[in-house]
């Protein structure tokens, strides 16, 4: 079963080990080691800044990645979000689709937003595909936007409004739920 739960002091520490992580580096923008005071400073931001949530991502009671939403704009109707998942023992059993799923539910349906974003490096072609799965259109391409390891790299800029996934939900709820998923 998953689940998506508040992150809390004692996860600290693991999620520090899941950002330096290569494989979960490799699709981050920072592409240096995350030092313990710099953690430290982002884990506190994350905590008192009311224009982020996150939640650590559960997988059979196994804390297995992280999602967030940020730049939270109550005026503009609209946020981001990304998230990752660290253990390499549930990918590809339907976890990133729950998160997905439980995200876009949260965005618009508790949140009432209109618009979730989202940027995605452009090798990542595998979630730009999931999430377009999920409705996102690619509103924007930043072009050798991020350097990673002195090379650079395209960014995908995806989106999604509330009726688009009003239309498409009921369709997704169907599939996830034929997959065991929700």
């Amino acid at each position: 079963m998953n689940q998506l739960r508040d992150v809390r002091p004692e996860d600290k520490g693991i999620i520090l080990q899941w950002r330096n992580s290569p494989e979960i580096a490799r699709f981050m923008y920072t592409d240096r080691e995350i030092t313990t005071e710099e953690h430290e400073n982002w884990f506190q931001h994350i905590q008192m800044d009311d224009k982020i949530r996150c939640w650590v991502i559960q997988c059979d009671g196994e804390d297995v990645g992280l999602v967030n939403i940020y730049d939270l704009d109550r005026h503009n109707q609209r946020c981001y979000w990304a998230f990752y998942i660290a253990s390499p023992n549930v990918r590809g059993k339907g976890v990133g689709s729950y998160v997905e799923y439980a995200i876009l539910t949260y965005v618009f349906e508790e949140l009432g937003l209109n618009k979730l974003c989202c940027e995605v490096l452009g090798f990542n072609e595998a979630v730009v595909t999931m999430h377009k799965k999920f409705g996102f259109e690619q509103e924007g391409l930043f072009r050798q936007h991020r350097w990673k390891h002195g090379i650079p790299h395209d960014v995908v800029c995806l989106a999604i409004l509330r009726e688009e996934w009003q239309a498409i939900k009921p369709a997704i709820e169907q599939r996830l739920q034929a997959k065991g998923i929700i």
